[in-house]
């Protein structure tokens, strides 16, 4: 029995050492290995494996190594890869055949194929290309219920021809679609393209590629791709229906979801809460749809709500513009008529009390309102002298009477009586 254990032992190891490779097993490398363009920035690896590989009961894996437009390197088991990148700088790769053993790895040499970048003059493609994506409900003739719109505007190339002319696609899955509303500069050259429906899924993770090639009558152009995340240009829409209560100092907010194919548990909120009268913010961060604040009771408030999709059911993007505002709570500033009526008199009361001070001090009253000198006849009256001249006869009485007048009044002849 024992003897039977042992042998069955001994040929179960001289199996397995079969299988393993020794030292002169050699790997080859793979053949007819191509990169072959199958839609916008996407590329098709392929090759096969080497008919001259030894056949061994072992399972052949492959290295590949992405050299441009960025470098990248992962192993796979398929004897294909796709890949998602720019293609406007060139695209170039390698591949070799690996084995993984209990202790080391074999390798096999490389092979290597390469896509030459199309061809162009320098600084004639586009440049500062910026994409959002926003999400609008569906007019009922579409089977889905959301629809995605695209908006990207760009910078005409530094040395690109005036009479240059650029052409907009963009490719999401298995989707190409052609730019048909553009906007243009003053040359004419389209600058923008808006897409108002797209073939693009709100909740997806795919790449959106770009592409923007051009023509001239003078110069090749060359062209220009770009990719993009969704969660990185997706503009979410404001939460609809937001109503805001006040009861004493308890200030109540609610509102609804925003339009977008994501549930309502898939957001995040900002509220923010503007004292009019003390002149501050207020805001919190919550992914429910309510919010409870204590209020002054004598203030009036501005409330303003905004979103951006959590980081539960898609990676953290942009935030929403914020609603438009909602007030509420009592005003106790004055109107601005009564308080330009109020800041008026107060400046003329003011100008009036500054112009009676200076009339007193520089004495103004007196050298622009002279007094008015008194009637001649009564200075006359001081200025006159009576004398009593008396003869010694006791029948007659003789009254002389003279009036002396200062230089400058009239003179005037005695009178007797």
């Amino acid at each position: 029995m024992v003897a039977a254990l042992l042998l069955v032992l001994g040929a179960t190891v001289i199996l397995r050492a079969d299988l393993l490779p020794d030292k002169k097993f050699l790997l080859l490398p793979p053949v007819n290995f191509t990169i072959k363009v199958t839609g916008l920035a996407q590329v098709l690896l392929n090759w096969e494996p080497n008919p001259d590989q030894e056949q061994r009961n072992v399972n052949l894996e492959y290295q590949v190594k992405i050299h441009a437009p960025q470098e990248d390197d992962y192993e796979t088991k398929n004897t294909e890869s796709k890949r998602i990148t720019i293609l406007h700088k060139g695209f170039s790769a390698s591949v070799q055949t690996i084995l993984w053993n209990d202790r080391s790895l074999l390798e096999s040499s490389w092979v290597s194929a390469e896509l030459k970048a199309p061809p162009g003059s320098p600084r004639t493609s586009i440049v500062n290309l910026t994409c959002i994506t926003n999400t609008v409900a569906s007019d009922g003739t579409h089977f889905r219920p959301y629809q995605v719109s695209l908006h990207c505007t760009w910078l005409v190339g530094e040395e690109a021809p005036e009479d240059t002319q650029y052409f907009f696609y963009y490719r999401y899955g298995s989707w190409t679609e052609e730019c048909q509303e553009y906007s243009k500069d003053p040359l004419e050259r389209n600058i923008a393209c808006w897409f108002p429906r797209t073939f693009i899924n709100s909740k997806g993770r795919e790449w959106l590629v770009v592409h923007v090639n051009g023509s001239s009558k003078y110069v090749t152009i060359k062209p220009f791709d770009q990719l993009f995340a969704l969660h990185s240009i997706d503009r979410v829409n404001p939460p609809m229906n937001i109503t805001a209560v006040t009861e004493g100092t308890h200030l109540s907010i609610q509102w609804e979801k925003p339009v977008s194919a994501f549930p309502i548990h898939c957001f995040d909120y900002e509220v923010k809460i503007y004292n009019i009268r003390k002149g501050y913010f207020q805001t919190e961060k919550m992914n429910a749809n309510t919010f409870i604040s204590i209020i002054d009771d004598v203030s009036k408030y501005s409330v303003q709500v905004r979103a951006a999709v959590s980081s539960v059911c898609r990676t953290v993007g942009l935030w929403s513009e914020w609603s438009q505002p909602i007030y509420v709570g009592n005003d106790e500033q004055k109107p601005s008529a009564e308080w330009l009526l109020i800041v008026l008199m107060a400046t003329i009361c003011f100008a009036l009390l500054i112009f009676s001070l200076l009339c007193r001090i520089c004495h103004l009253w007196t050298k622009l309102f002279p007094p008015v000198p008194a009637p001649k006849s009564n200075i006359k009256d001081l200025f006159v002298s009576t004398n009593y001249e008396k003869t010694c006869s006791s029948e007659t009485e003789i009254e002389v009477i003279s009036y002396v007048e200062e230089p400058g009044f009239e003179i005037l002849q005695d009178s007797v009586f």
